[in-house]
């Protein structure tokens, strides 16, 4: 199936926007649904539309067009925790407030494009994944908000999610929100690992090496395991967000789990990850 006949909605909604004089975008798109790369490629779809200098056809060849398709327009940034970092921007692991203020300081000066910022997730393997409040931190939204309600003109933010809830609610409020519907359905389950590791926050250390067990037994695949975990605390950080204490907890146990995946991937014993992993994370 083309791209452009998997969503009609959208493409319509946009082109109509862009293309009549008498419409417009948001200035703030929030695109939220299992399927990440799709929303990404919409988001630039949609900054191909706002930058064509032609016909704003799917297959245009003018400059502009075929600098986004290659991912090297001046004016069209995706900003991850990999992506567009300053120079002295250590961060690794989340968008930072550093980022945030290299966007506001660029848009001080005047540009003959319309500039585009896609906010997303992207793993080392150059996989798209979708914001979380452990990777687009409440400290970093906030620097954003004044400049996402009243941007320069020709200037447009996207922020790519799999679920609302994921994004602070002072983002979604100033946002139109969009739901990308996925044809590969992902799962966000962690029934699998339910009785294993449910509560584990109230084990005691001495039960390490037994859970590290119990999570291997069970384990048809120890990555699908490790995402089901992962799953699950991002469960718990959508209802204790507000807990500093507990979300801050829950933070580091996320990025545990997501080394745990690293090692495994490094050819390190599933039964090995699990147990460096439940030493980690259970207190």
């Amino acid at each position: 199936m083309h791209f452009l006949d998997k969503y009609p909605f959208l493409i319509n909604y946009f082109e109509n926007g862009i293309k009549n004089p008498n419409k417009n975008i948001s200035h703030s798109i929030l695109f939220y649904g299992s399927d990440i790369q799709a929303q990404y490629d919409l988001a630039i779809y949609i900054a191909r539309l706002l930058n064509c200098k032609k016909d704003k056809n799917y297959d245009c060849d003018c400059l502009d067009c075929n600098w986004i398709r290659n991912g090297e327009h001046p004016a069209v940034l995706t900003y991850s925790r990999l992506d567009n970092k300053p120079d002295d921007d250590s961060s690794k692991t989340v968008i930072s407030v550093k980022q945030a203020q290299q966007i506001k300081q660029s848009l001080l000066i005047s540009s003959e494009f319309h500039r585009v910022f896609i906010f997303c997730d992207r793993d080392s393997n150059d996989n798209i994944l979708g914001l979380n409040p452990l990777n687009f931190q409440e400290e970093t939204a906030n620097a954003l908000l004044k400049t996402i309600e009243e941007p320069p003109e020709r200037t447009t933010f996207f922020f790519l999610t799999k679920s609302k809830e994921d994004v602070i609610s002072t983002i979604i409020s100033r946002s139109q929100c969009f739901f990308v519907p996925a044809f590969e359905k992902e799962s966000d389950s962690w029934e699998n690992i339910k009785g294993v590791f449910e509560n584990y926050f109230e084990f005691d250390r001495q039960d390490a090496f037994n859970v590290a067990e119990n999570l291997n037994n069970i384990s048809e695949n120890s990555l699908t395991t490790l995402a089901q975990m992962q799953n699950y605390i991002l469960s718990l950080l959508k209802i204790n967000f507000a807990n500093k204490q507990i979300s801050v907890r829950l933070m580091h146990d996320f990025k545990s789990i997501e080394l745990a995946k690293k090692q495994i991937v490094a050819n390190v014993s599933p039964l090995s990850a699990f147990e460096n992993l439940c030493i980690d994370i259970i207190k």
